[in-house]
């Protein structure tokens, strides 16, 4: 029990600290509080601060070595991979920037998923596409709900449905930007309806079995947010 306690202090501070490193309160600069600093700070044994340095050093903000202490990493070398560090960045406020460079990721990703899912997709993979598909008609019918979980749910089916198991690895890294994403570009590409639709026509090329069309489409459907965010960044810089 005792074991477990300390995890679950651990992982708590592991939120704080990697939240506050994110964010800038702690960087190279000025550095971490020492050990017995955040002894203090959260009120835990220095075995539980222990493992939470493990787990934040394991996510590449921060390494400790004898006699150099805990030393902050920079922003290059964080796993951008590790959902935890995604989500401290997209809660901390995700720039424009940040945005636009998931969406090369996406772009580099999702297209082709979509066409070996036309391709070589299983049957009840590419039903798994269209209960999502279903979800998001009947959100974008329903009065004061969003696309937002049944949009995650079709990108997500896809990538399964590619019967790659690299692509389907990414899904937890997909869901957590696409989340942002989603809520920023959404707003913008018109009526809840004329999205559902958008992505029906990928879905539609899937189950035609057309894999160039079904990655063309894919791909329409990412550069479309990614001129959303090309025309915010370009009036930040007019401002």
């Amino acid at each position: 029990m005792a074991r477990l306690e300390n995890l679950n202090l651990s992982q708590r501070v592991t939120n704080e600290l990697g939240k506050a490193i994110v964010a800038g309160k702690y960087n190279i600069d000025t550095g971490l509080p020492t050990e017995a600093q955040l002894c203090d700070m959260y009120g835990i044994s220095r075995t539980a601060i222990r493992e939470a340095v493990k787990m934040l050093a394991a996510k590449g903000l921060i390494s400790s070595r004898p006699r150099q202490g805990i030393r902050v990493e920079a922003a290059a070398s964080w796993n951008l991979y590790d959902t935890n560090v995604l989500n401290w960045m997209l809660q901390s406020g995700p720039s424009l920037q940040v945005l636009k460079e998931f969406l090369q990721v996406r772009l580099a990703i999702e297209p082709q998923a979509a066409a070996l899912a036309a391709q070589y997709g299983k049957e009840e993979d590419i039903a798994k596409i269209a209960e999502a598909l279903e979800s998001m008609r009947k959100a974008a019918r329903t009065p004061n709900q969003t696309l937002h979980e049944s949009d995650l749910a079709f990108h997500t089916s896809i990538l399964l449905a590619s019967g790659n198991r690299f692509f389907f690895h990414l899904r937890d890294f997909i869901n957590t930007a696409l989340g942002v994403s989603i809520q920023h570009t959404t707003p913008a590409k018109g009526s809840d309806s004329s999205v559902a639709e958008e992505h029906a026509a990928v879905y539609d090329a899937i189950v035609a079995r057309q894999p160039e069309l079904a990655s063309s489409l894919m791909k329409g459907l990412i550069e479309e947010a990614m001129q959303v965010i090309d025309r915010e960044l370009q009036a930040k810089l007019e401002a």
